[in-house]
């Protein structure tokens, strides 16, 4: 038995007929109003199974119990809604004050012993002198490169 039945309304069943006949819109919008058509279980749906609508979309079954799912849970104008796109913020660990010092420092003597200062060098040397928690020898390169210091 399903656990999720979609039952649509006389106006849901209208408005998707309406949506997948305007040609305009996300494939995946026309592909989620075809499920819900074939899956209703109404007196003017089809009530196809899972395996049929899956057969005929050519989409999983997986898509299609997604979608059910939705439905019950989130609501008609969810399904067919686009989630919005949020931007994953990176958080960048080189800030104005820290990239100051590490310039300073990669401009300088090397310590005793180097010849010069490598990228993990640096980076180590910026965690030791407590200007940040901890940093990679990329971050460094980017930030070195980004002010147009060759380092090598």
């Amino acid at each position: 038995m399903k656990k999720y039945i979609i039952r649509l309304s006389t106006d849901e069943r209208e408005k998707l007929q309406r949506l997948i006949t305007s040609g305009r819109g996300p494939a995946r919008m026309f592909t989620r109003a075809r499920i819900l058509l074939k899956a209703d279980q109404s007196v003017e749906g089809p009530g196809w199974a899972d395996e049929q609508i899956s057969e005929a979309l050519d989409i999983t079954i997986q898509t299609i119990e997604r979608v059910r799912r939705q439905l019950v849970e989130e609501g008609f104008d969810a399904v067919l809604a686009r989630r919005p796109y949020t931007q994953k913020v990176s958080r960048k660990k080189i800030d104005g004050d820290v990239e100051a010092h590490l310039i300073a420092l990669s401009c300088g003597e090397p310590p005793a012993g180097r010849a010069r200062w490598t990228l993990r060098l640096l980076a180590d040397t910026i965690v030791e002198l407590g200007y940040i928690d901890s940093i990679s020898h990329e971050a460094i390169r980017q930030t070195l490169k980004k002010t147009n210091l060759s380092h090598g």
